[in-house]
C-alpha cells in the first residue's frame, strides 16, 4: 500500500473539533475533561490528524483493525454490496449472509457450526447467557475479576474491572471469582502448575457453595484482553471444560479481542485445545469496517431450539454490509497469510523485542502475551511488583502513566494505555519494520515511566 501523503489543514481539524465538543457524547468518559484527538486519516498501521502528525497505531482502534485501516479489498466488498443489496431483514436468507457463517463455522473449534449474528462484542455475550440459561434452565453465571464482557445490562454486570461498579446492581445472577495470573497470584502460586491447580480448585469450591444446580454457565476471555493479556497457564482452559462438564454447566469462551488472527490463530482456543460450547466473537472479523459480532454455537445448545423458538434477535442480525465485510476480511487474511504473519511477529520481533524492553527498563515488571496481542505490567519497583499507579487511578495518581502515554505519541506512537500497564496491540498484518518502529517508540517512552520507579 503506497503512504498516503498527509497535508495539513488545521482548520478544518477546528471545525471538526468544534462540532465534536458540541455535539458528540463521548463512552467512559467526563465529558468537560476530554480533548479528543481529530482524525483525517488512517491507512494500514497508521493514522494521522489534521496538523500533518502522523501515528503508527499500537492499539488497532481498539484491538478490532486487524487487517489495519482501508485495506482495499475490504472497502472494495463493501461498496460492491452495496450497490447490490444494501440491507435486508434478518428472518430472509441472503447469499452473503449465509457465506459469512459458513466462513465462520469452518475456522471456529469443534462443532460451532451454528453462527447467530449481532452487532457487536456485548450483545454476543448477552445472547450467548441468554442461550446457556435457557439450554441449562439454570439463573447463575459465574466470570472472572479481571474481565470485560461489554456494556450492555448483562455483559457489564459480567464484567470485572471497575467500569462495572456504576452499573451493577447485584441481581443480575453473576458470581465472580478469581481466574489465574501467576504474576499477580491470588493463590500464593510460585509455578504456572501451581496456579492453574489451585485456580481450579478455587473454581470448584465456589460452585460447590454457590449450588452446582443453580449454576447455568462460566464464561471466561479465552486470553483476558483489556483486564492485561494474561495468557492461562497450561491445563487451566481444559480444567475448567472437564468442570463444566461435571456439573453440566455451559463453557462460554469470550473470543471478541482474541479471535480473528490476534493470537496467532483464528481463534485463540486453538492454543489450548479446549472446545466451549458457546464462542462470542466480534471486532476482527471484519477489522472493525461495518459493526458485526456474533455467536458461535454447538451441536447440542443449537437442538435445544430446533423446536422451540429462541427469544432473541436483533434488527440488524446478519447485516450484509457488514456480512460482506466479514467475507472480504476472512479472504483476504487466508490468502496473505495474516494469521501466520501475526504469529511470526509476536515469536519473532514483538515478543524478543518486549522482553529485550524489559531489560533495561527497570520500570517493566512483565511482559506477557501471543502473536500480536502483548502487556507490559508497569511497576514501581521489580522486587515488590507494586504497580507503577494504583489501580483504577486517575487524576494525579496516574500521573506516571499519562506522561508515558504523552511521550509515546510524542514519538509516533499511539498506545494502548490501561491502569498500569501499556499493550502492544498492532494489526495483524504489521510490518516487521513497523514492529520494530514501535519497540523504538516504546523504548524511548519508558525512560519517562523509568523515572517514576524507586
Amino acid at each position: 500500500m503506497t503512504p498516503h501523503v498527509i497535508e495539513p489543514d488545521p482548520q478544518a481539524g477546528a471545525a471538526v473539533k468544534a462540532a465534536d465538543r458540541a455535539h458528540v457524547f463521548h463512552s467512559w468518559s467526563a465529558q468537560g475533561l476530554i480533548d479528543p484527538l481529530a482524525v483525517a486519516g488512517a491507512e494500514g498501521s497508521y493514522f494521522w490528524d489534521y496538523d500533518g502528525n502522523r501515528y503508527l497505531d499500537f492499539t488497532s482502534g481498539l484491538v478490532y483493525t486487524n487487517i489495519g485501516y482501508q485495506h482495499p479489498r475490504v472497502v472494495a466488498a463493501i461498496q460492491e454490496q452495496a450497490a447490490k443489496l444494501t440491507t435486508f431483514a434478518p428472518a430472509f436468507a441472503i447469499d452473503v449472509r449465509s457465506e459469512a457463517a459458513r466462513l465462520i463455522a469452518e475456522r471456529t473449534p469443534g462443532d460451532l457450526d451454528k453462527i447467530f449474528f449481532t452487532n457487536g462484542g456485548a450483545e454476543a455475550v448477552e445472547n450467548a447467557v441468554r442461550m446457556a440459561r435457557l439450554h441449562t434452565g439454570r439463573t447463575k453465571v459465574l466470570s472472572a475479576y479481571r474481565s470485560y464482557h461489554g456494556a450492555t445490562s448483562t455483559a457489564i454486570n459480567l464484567t470485572g474491572d471497575p467500569r462495572r461498579w456504576a452499573s451493577d446492581n447485584g441481581s443480575a445472577g453473576v458470581v465472580r471469582f478469581w481466574a489465574p495470573f501467576l504474576y499477580r497470584s491470588p493463590f500464593y502460586a510460585t509455578t504456572e502448575a501451581e496456579e492453574s491447580a489451585r485456580a481450579l480448585q478455587h473454581l470448584e469450591d465456589t460452585i460447590a457453595f454457590e449450588g452446582p444446580a443453580t449454576i447455568a454457565a462460566i464464561i471466561l476471555e479465552t486470553v483476558p484482553g483489556t483486564a492485561g493479556i494474561m495468557t492461562p497457564p497450561p491445563g487451566y482452559l481444559a480444567g475448567v471444560r472437564e468442570i463444566c462438564d461435571k456439573y453440566g454447566i455451559v463453557f462460554v469462551l469470550d473470543e471478541v479481542m482474541a479471535g480473528f488472527g490476534r493470537t496467532g490463530k483464528w481463534f485463540a482456543a486453538e492454543h489450548f485445545d479446549v472446545v466451549p460450547d458457546l464462542m462470542t466473537f466480534a471486532k476482527g472479523v471484519n477489522s472493525g469496517y461495518v459493526p458485526l459480532g456474533g455467536v458461535a454455537i454447538s451441536e447440542k445448545i443449537a437442538a435445544t431450539f430446533d423446536k422451540r423458538p429462541y427469544p432473541g434477535g436483533l434488527t440488524y442480525s446478519g447485516h450484509p454490509l457488514a456480512c460482506a465485510a466479514a467475507v472480504a476480511t476472512i479472504q483476504a487474511m487466508e490468502d496473505e497469510k495474516v494469521v501466520e504473519n501475526a504469529a511470526h511477529i509476536g515469536e519473532n520481533v514483538l515478543g524478543p523485542g518486549l522482553r529485550e524492553l524489559a531489560e533495561r527498563h527497570p520500570s517493566v515488571g512483565e511482559v506477557r502475551g501471543l502473536g500480536v496481542f502483548w502487556a507490559l505490567d508497569l511497576v514501581k519497583n521489580r522486587e515488590t511488583r507494586e504497580p507503577l499507579v494504583p489501580y483504577n487511578a486517575a487524576g494525579e495518581a496516574n500521573a506516571p502513566m499519562a506522561a508515558f502515554g504523552a511521550a509515546a505519541k510524542k514519538n509516533g506512537l499511539w498506545p494502548f494505555v490501561n491502569m498500569n500497564r501499556t499493550h502492544a496491540v498492532p494489526a495483524c498484518n504489521v510490518t516487521e519494520a513497523e514492529a520494530k518502529e514501535g519497540l523504538a517508540a516504546l523504548d524511548a517512552a519508558l525512560t519517562v515511566a523509568d523515572e517514576h520507579t524507586a
